[in-house]
Order: structure tokens, then C-alpha cells, then sequence
């Protein structure tokens, strides 16, 4: 370049100069694309951050982990607070902000409300991803939404205070302040669908970790798929949420939907599911990214040819590989 700009000062109009200015001012974006700054280098994974549900924790995900960092995604296996739809949104949007980069939400069973509400507002959410999870609307509660087609088994009688599977614990701080757990004897049949062993099935009932009840009588504030591409699994054996709801849920969002031969708890059955469509999601945010960039430097060159036409005499560079 030097020896272009000896010879532009000597012999080259202002008219001249103009193009190889505007390819000075692509340089370093087209730079920073490459890796630059503090920031991920356009087009590099997603981070998959992977929120769990009621009656269960992070350890759900774990095989699910392991075949998403095997193939080089960085993972987040969030804890999910279970507190109230409201306060567990803002826990996991505070977590977010603290991650640099594309991020793919993934959220299984009520984990789903809660990434809904957490990407509001946040530019870095690329891809939605519900594993037989809820995609609430706007004013919308769990409960709303479960009651909508018959298939859950949560309860027998719809006009119990509290579903006739599931245990109720007074905290003592008021009449809603309660932690709801599934019953020992129910769990397999409504969690599990009867698809895991027995020793199994027990020692994820009695390490279930509760919901308290605001969790799904708080109405959603967000939809966040309305603006953010989605990715649904549906379980054809869902007997928490229902069958028939989860296919509402994904019709209604117009996510890229597939449905699977299992229960609500498909990650325990079915990890290897769960992750397939988790890397179709974080592919297409990484060919939007890849979009992205390639327009703006399409753009770029763009200007800069105009600028060239513009100048009158010919300049031609000839950009070499070092």
C-alpha cells in the first residue's frame, strides 16, 4: 500500500484516491469480522444455554452437555430458580447479559416461559428452543395453557384447589406461597410416562425439586417468539403438559417443529433428540450470522466500487494473499 499512496501523492487526482479511501475505511471492519476485539468473531457457535423445568434440575441436561461440547459449542446449564415466573425471568436476563455473543435458549417443560420472558430485549437471542416446554403468549399462565386440550395427567379433577397429583407444601409466608412437588406414586406415570425403570423413576421423584405455585399462575409479560425464531420438540407421550398442547404451542409460534415417541421428560429417554434439534437451531442463527456479515461487507465493496466508477481514470489494485 505504501507505494500506492507514494504514487496517488505524485500523480493520482483527488477523484482517484477516493476508492482506495473507502477501502481503508472497510479494513477494519471486514478485521474485526475476523476475530478481533473483545467480542466472538462473527459466525463463531452460539452459546447454548439449556434451562430446566419444574420437578427437576440441571443435571437433566447432562448428557445433552456432553454431546454439545463434544462437537465444540459452548454450554450453560442454568440454574432455574422455580420461584415465580417473574423473578426466574430476570434471574436468567441478568445471567445473559453476563455471556458475550450469539445465544441459543433452550428451555424444557416451564423452562420454556421462562426463556420466552428472559430474551426480551436482549439483541444476542438468535434461536428459541421449546423441549416440550411452554410458549406462553402475552397474559397467558401455565395453567391457562395445560387446561386448553385434555392430556395431561397432572390432575383428575378439575375442580380441585390442588391438582390431585401433585403435593402441596405451605411455606407459611401467605396463602400462595406454596411449593408444589409431584407425588412419589405419580411421578412415573406423569413425568416419566412409565418409560423408565422403576429404581430410576424413584430416585428422580424423591430428588425432584419443587415449583412454587407462582410459577404457574404468573401470567407470561413477553413473547418472545414472535420476534425470535423458534425450534419445538414435541413428546406424542406427554403426560404433564399434554400432547395436544405442545402442538398448539408450536403451530401458534411458528417454530420448526419435530415430534418424538416420548414422554415429558424426553431428556432423560431421548437425549440424543433433544440435541439434534438444539444443533439445527444454532445452525441457522450461525448462517444469519454468516448472512449478516457477508452483506455488510458486501456493502462495503460495494460503496467502494461506486466510489471507483465515480473517479474517472481506472485504479486497479491487486490485493494479494499474505
Amino acid at each position: 500500500m505504501k507505494h500506492i499512496r507514494r504514487a496517488a501523492r505524485r500523480v493520482l487526482p483527488l477523484a482517484v484516491l477516493l476508492p482506495a479511501a473507502a477501502l481503508a475505511v472497510a479494513g477494519p471492519s471486514l478485521a474485526s469480522q475476523s476475530g478481533g476485539g473483545a467480542e466472538p468473531p462473527a459466525g463463531a457457535k452460539p452459546t447454548i444455554v439449556l434451562v430446566h423445568g419444574a420437578w427437576a434440575d440441571a443435571s437433566g441436561w447432562n448428557e445433552v452437555v456432553r454431546s454439545l461440547q463434544a462437537q465444540g459449542y459452548p454450554v450453560v446449564a442454568t440454574a432455574n430458580p422455580l420461584r415465580s415466573l417473574s423473578a426466574d425471568s430476570d434471574y436468567l436476563a441478568a445471567r445473559l447479559k453476563t455471556i458475550k455473543g450469539p445465544l441459543v435458549l433452550v428451555g424444557h417443560s416451564y423452562g420454556g416461559s421462562v426463556i420466552t420472558n428472559a430474551a426480551a430485549g436482549n439483541p444476542n437471542v438468535k434461536s428459541l428452543v421449546y423441549v416440550a416446554g411452554f410458549a406462553p403468549d402475552k397474559g397467558e399462565t401455565a395453567l391457562q395453557l395445560v387446561a386448553k386440550h385434555p392430556g395431561s395427567h397432572l390432575t383428575d379433577d378439575p375442580q380441585a384447589p390442588v391438582p390431585t397429583a401433585l403435593d402441596a407444601v405451605p411455606l407459611g409466608g401467605g396463602p400462595d406461597d406454596v411449593d408444589l412437588y409431584i407425588k412419589p406414586d405419580k411421578f412415573s406415570d406423569v413425568f416419566l410416562s412409565n418409560r423408565l425403570d422403576a429404581a430410576r423413576a424413584n430416585a428422580l421423584a424423591a430428588s425432584q425439586r419443587p415449583a412454587n405455585v407462582a410459577t404457574n399462575t404468573q401470567p407470561s409479560e413477553g413473547a418472545a417468539w414472535k420476534t425470535i425464531p423458534s425450534w419445538y420438540l414435541v413428546a406424542t407421550d406427554d403426560r404433564t403438559i399434554g400432547t395436544e398442547n405442545l402442538r398448539f404451542m408450536a403451530k401458534r409460534a411458528g417454530s420448526t417443529t419435530v415430534e418424538v415417541d416420548a414422554p415429558h421428560a424426553v431428556l432423560e429417554t431421548d437425549p440424543g433428540k433433544v440435541t439434534d434439534l438444539i444443533l439445527q437451531a444454532a445452525h441457522g442463527s450461525r448462517a444469519g450470522l454468516a448472512q449478516t456479515g457477508a452483506g455488510e461487507q458486501a456493502a462495503l465493496l460495494g460503496s467502494a466500487a461506486a466510489l471507483a466508477v465515480a473517479g474517472g481514470p481506472a485504479l486497479v489494485v491487486r490485493s494479494r494473499r499474505t
